[in-house]
């Protein structure tokens, strides 16, 4: 009888070297649009000592923002702060305070 073990990796979120969930793809992406930047500046005539420069310098602050948005919002942490932008602090009530007392009339008896 064969034994087949368990992927114990169901459920769990995607990690990579400490970074997690959308913090992995914001690192991505940011190293996808560097790459391109660099790759227009060297087309467009740009010495290469600059573009070696540029690469480095935005890869660096790249690696360090995600990095520290990963250790400082958690897992979870964009999408909560993202939620609690559009949630408001207060409800303003313009309305009249006589509008809320609901005055009822009385039955007249026949």
């Amino acid at each position: 009888m064969n034994t087949y073990h368990i992927n114990k990796g169901i459920g769990r979120t995607v990690e990579f070297k400490g970074l997690k969930a959308q913090y992995l793809f914001i690192f991505a992406g940011g190293l996808l649009a560097l790459l391109v930047l660099v790759m227009i500046m060297y087309m467009a005539g740009v010495t290469h000592y600059i573009c070696l420069f540029t690469a480095g310098s935005l890869g660096g602050l790249l690696i360090w923002q995600t990095f520290s948005m990963n250790r400082k919002y958690g897992e979870h942490g964009l999408m909560k702060l993202g939620a609690k932008k559009k949630h408001p602090r207060y409800i303003i009530s313009r309305k009249n305070v006589l509008r809320y007392i609901k005055i009822i009339p009385k039955r007249q008896s026949v």
